[in-house]
């Protein structure tokens, strides 16, 4: 064999293994979403949120809120496919981390293993600063770890027992004033 023909043919593999990389890499992100996945992990999804806002003595938690029917809506509905595709993933990567460290799903791991497991997917989960994490998100879509933080943020709020026992809640707030003082211990507003 002569030495152009080989040198032709490592570079013809070379972009061959790297164009089947890049369309193995684009169905991750844009391929279809595994919605019942998340549906089957639903028990995953309420063990996350309710380590993400827990029950305090005097607030109920992300469970007693029964957030996980809207993070489940909010991932089939209202996220694009990467960061749908993200989110699935990374229900799968958290319960894979903690079967491999704790010998346990998350689920069924104690509080402070659970804080920790949190801990090592927002650090993991982190995006660039500046202009490339705008151009992460939009071009991989948002990491797991703040897309089930928001879900479980909004739901929280928005729910009933959030907006009325987690939250202070007025039904007719009335007039708007900028710059209202706290009490101590007082709880943060519902309404805006």
């Amino acid at each position: 064999m002569n030495r152009r023909r080989a040198i032709g043919r490592i570079i013809l593999a070379t972009l061959g293994g790297g164009l089947a990389f890049s369309g193995y890499e684009w169905y991750r992100y844009e391929g279809p979403p595994d919605y019942a996945f998340a549906d089957r992990h639903d028990d995953l999804i309420t063990a996350l949120a309710d380590a993400i806002i827990p029950h305090t003595a005097d607030s109920p938690g992300a469970l007693e809120a029964g957030v996980t029917p809207f993070i489940l809506k909010m991932v089939r509905e209202c996220m694009t496919r990467p960061t749908a595709n993200n989110f699935i993933r990374g229900l799968k990567d958290i319960d894979d981390w903690c079967i491999q460290k704790y010998n346990n799903p998350f689920q069924h791991c104690r509080d402070n293993e659970k804080s920790a497991a949190l801990a090592h997917f927002e650090e993991k989960d982190r995006l660039l600063k500046g202009i490339g994490g705008k151009i992460q998100r939009k071009l991989l879509g948002d990491p797991f770890f703040l897309s089930i933080k928001r879900c479980t943020a909004i739901a929280y709020c928005t729910s009933e027992t959030g907006a009325t026992k987690g939250l202070a809640y007025v039904l007719v707030p009335g007039s708007y004033h900028g710059c209202i003082p706290f009490s101590p211990g007082q709880k943060a507003w519902a309404t805006f």
